[in-house]
């Protein structure tokens, strides 16, 4: 998906979009950022169910590790072809592709007769949400004004966040209806069933929005349909900057056009440098460990000593100050700019991660039962908080943005979607890999992601530029010439360039 050179919502003159043009592109962005919801609620569903589910089909520590992890393989493959899907389809209806796809999954899973079964319903689902993650923050980057690009981009992650809270929340409830996440609840299935049934509202509820959301004004005008794309800028940008969002726009399709052939390789390990720096940008933010305290701390917290019950209302705090921190966020990417809140996240990862893996080098072990004796329970606990709050506030929301400002738009739908599986692939991982590693060495575990956690600091510092405030291209130019880290005032533009 090739973005263009100008948003919807101010151009190059400076003018002032209305009160009303500024609620419906947000508008327009909270819908599509549903599809954030449905990656959310998806990847933390299991949370709640693992256990059980380990249970129901007498699972080993690496089968339970796979079937947490297999949907992310379909994530990633969902991520690979959403680019070229809605480049020829358009973005709205592969957004109906990824709400159909997930409300199959959400059934079958439910429904699952096997473990291996159950591992499908997950890959099928998992290829609605690697779509959505693609198609979402790429359709508002389209609609989105440079000033506030930052934020709006944000927003998917903090749908993602907030569809980790009500999967929390929802499990939580079911299992305390039932007494127990593997006790009968209605019509004869087990609370864990109905875990996966409840992602049937999510998934209509996304289709809903999607059918009521106009197309993207670049899709329309690179297949040729310039009236309904009049239509839909009429009701974002004043009437005399119509045709020049429209011109703006064709310009920047002519050039991906004759870009069209353009390609990812390079020179340095048969990538162009700018895209291994989003590649390496998704990976570190899997690579932390985040999707281990989403997909495993219930499960986690019970092997120290929490009942079930406390276990779940410990996830489902942590997911509440999740979505705040994402917030806060939101509200300071565009004043304070990605660099700092990077570095900063680095170092409070780092730390409150090396605190668990201190805290669990202290855990004792009585047959299958570990503990935490005091002080290390409430420090571990504190700990794994304080590194979804660091988290949360910068690498979570912020790698988004990065990865709709960095690509030259002649490559960056491809480019986006290889970063994404990027991504998906890391989360794989590290999801199938912390069951069998927690049962080796809980310490040595949260130290690698410690370790990780340090390194992106370095990353970020040598190699991510700040884009805070800058059209699209020029950001895209500053990381495709970077060489270090940017030093001096940053660039600014009074273009219109989303």
């Amino acid at each position: 998906m090739s973005g263009e050179r100008s948003s919807a919502a101010e151009d190059e003159v400076g003018y002032e979009p209305t009160s009303a043009m500024k609620r419906r592109v947000v508008g327009l962005a909270v819908s599509a950022a549903v599809g954030g919801f449905l990656f959310g609620f998806d990847s933390s569903v299991i949370n709640g169910a693992v256990d059980s589910i380990q249970e129901h089909f007498a699972l080993n520590a690496f089968v339970k590790g796979f079937v947490v992890a297999i949907a992310l393989l379909g994530c990633a493959l969902g991520a690979y072809i959403a680019g070229r899907l809605a480049d020829h389809w358009g973005r709205i209806k592969v957004m109906l592709l990824g709400a159909g796809l997930f409300l199959v999954s959400s059934i079958g899973a439910g429904l699952a007769f096997s473990v291996w079964d159950l591992g499908l319903w997950r890959v099928v689902g998992g290829l609605g949400i690697g779509i959505a993650s693609v198609v979402a923050p790429a359709y508002i980057a389209e609609i989105s004004p440079k000033r506030s690009r930052g934020g709006l981009a944000s927003l998917q992650q903090l749908a993602i966040t907030i569809g980790i809270f009500v999967a929390l929340l929802s499990d939580a409830l079911l299992a305390g209806v039932a007494g127990s996440a593997s006790s009968q609840l209605w019509f004869g299935l087990e609370a864990w069933r109905w875990m996966f049934l409840v992602g049937v509202v999510p998934s209509v509820v996304y289709g809903i929005l999607a059918l009521s959301l106009p197309e993207s004004p670049r899709h329309l005008l690179a297949t040729g349909k310039r009236d309904e794309a009049k239509k839909i800028f009429a009701t974002l940008v004043p009437a005399d900057h119509v045709d020049q969002q429209i011109a703006d726009i064709e310009r920047a399709i002519a050039e991906d056009k004759q870009g069209a052939k353009a390609s990812l390789r390079g020179d340095r390990f048969g990538l162009k440098p700018i895209v291994w720096i989003g590649i390496i940008l998704s990976v570190f933010q899997q690579f932390v460990g985040i999707n281990v305290i989403f997909y495993y701390s219930t499960s986690l917290w019970q092997a120290v000593g929490f009942t079930e019950s406390n276990s779940l209302l410990i996830t489902v705090i942590t997911s509440v100050t999740n979505v705040v921190v994402t917030v806060v966020a939101i509200l300071l990417v565009d004043r304070i700019g990605r660099r700092p809140i990077l570095l900063t996240g680095s170092v409070g990862m780092a730390i409150s991660l090396g605190l668990m893996a201190l805290s669990f080098t202290f855990a004792t072990k009585s047959g299958d039962a570990v503990s935490l004796p005091n002080p290390w329970g409430p420090i571990a606990l504190i700990a794994a908080n304080a590194f979804v709050i660091f988290f949360g506030a910068s690498w979570g929301p912020l790698v988004w943005v990065l990865l709709g400002e960095i690509f030259p738009s002649r490559i960056r739908g491809v480019a986006l979607g290889v970063a994404a599986s990027a991504q998906w692939i890391a989360n794989f991982l590290v999801t199938v890999s912390f069951p069998p590693m927690s049962d080796f060495s809980l310490p040595f575990t949260y130290g690698m992601y410690a370790v990780f956690a340090a390194l992106s600091f370095f990353f970020v510092f040598f190699k991510v530029p700040e884009t805070k405030g800058m059209a699209l291209e020029q950001a895209e130019t500053l990381f495709t010439n970077a060489r270090g880290r940017q030093r001096g005032p940053q660039v600014r533009s009074t273009g219109d360039n989303a």
